[in-house]
């Protein structure tokens, strides 16, 4: 009798990352509780982007997050390994600036913005994208809030999961913009980040220069559709399911 021939087929990106994370769209006080902590310990601890005695019960927040949708990223320990979230717009720019608008408005550049010529109900922030410092494993890249560092004995495999975080944390925006109907999103971005995403196909751009805020930032725009059209084929299977898993959650959550 012949012998069957086994071929072993690698598992897929999605596959790898969903062994070891999940992303969830944060609904619960216990689930926001551990975006800020994670926040805490990114902006307050590691980079002092925010003064930590403001915050003694080591929860970062402020007034944009009742506006906002946010998600968190858990290891399959349970450990928050990952958090951000989509700022809704509620007003116009004048009135009520999104955090790019009021902070950093000298590094924007209004005549490319105004060219975009978006209805302001369609716009929304990418803010406060951090992944917790025992999933930054990489020598050399903790100085950034998406390098990795070995804090956690894994398999290569796991370890290749953690490069994933920061890219489902964009991933995940996007689901949550496009559900709420937020589908131009900007966000003040470190180099590293653009760089990162554009691996993956997507293409930010840049609209305005560089500032210090919370590190050295510039502000870019992508749209929903942009993200989608770029996208490559297996980050699309990671949206898909992540964009699956937040649907329901956020159907659930506005009934």
């Amino acid at each position: 009798m012949a012998k069957t021939l086994k071929i072993n087929i690698p598992p897929t990106l999605t596959e790898i990352f969903q062994r070891y994370f999940s992303v969830d769209l944060a609904t619960t006080q216990e689930q926001k509780n551990a975006v800020y902590h994670i926040r805490y310990r990114v902006y307050c601890d590691e980079f002092h982007y925010e003064p930590a005695d403001r915050f003694p019960d080591e929860r970062e927040f402020d007034d944009y997050d009742d506006n906002s949708l946010h998600c968190l990223i858990t290891h399959r320990s349970g450990m928050p390994a990952g958090c951000v979230r989509l700022i809704l717009t509620n007003g116009d720019r004048h009135e009520n600036p999104l955090p790019y608008e009021k902070f950093c408005g000298e590094s924007l550049d209004m005549q490319s913005i105004d060219s975009l010529n978006l209805e302001r109900n369609t716009v929304c922030e990418i803010s406060r994208l951090a992944v917790g410092g025992a999933f930054r494993r990489r020598t050399g890249e903790s100085l950034t809030r998406f390098g990795d560092r070995g804090a956690i004995d894994c398999s290569h495999e796991e370890q290749r999961a953690f490069s994933l975080i920061a890219v489902a944390g964009f991933l995940a925006c996007t689901a949550m913009g496009e559900l709420s109907g937020r589908t131009n999103a900007f966000a003040m971005m470190e180099p590293f980040l653009p760089r990162l995403v554009k691996r993956s196909g997507i293409t930010l751009q840049r609209v305005g220069k560089d500032i210090i805020y919370h590190g050295i930032r510039a502000p870019y725009y992508i749209s929903y559709q942009s993200a989608m059209d770029n996208m490559h084929t297996d980050l699309k299977e990671l949206y898909d399911a992540i964009q699956g898993k937040i649907e329901s959650t956020y159907l659930e959550s506005v009934v």
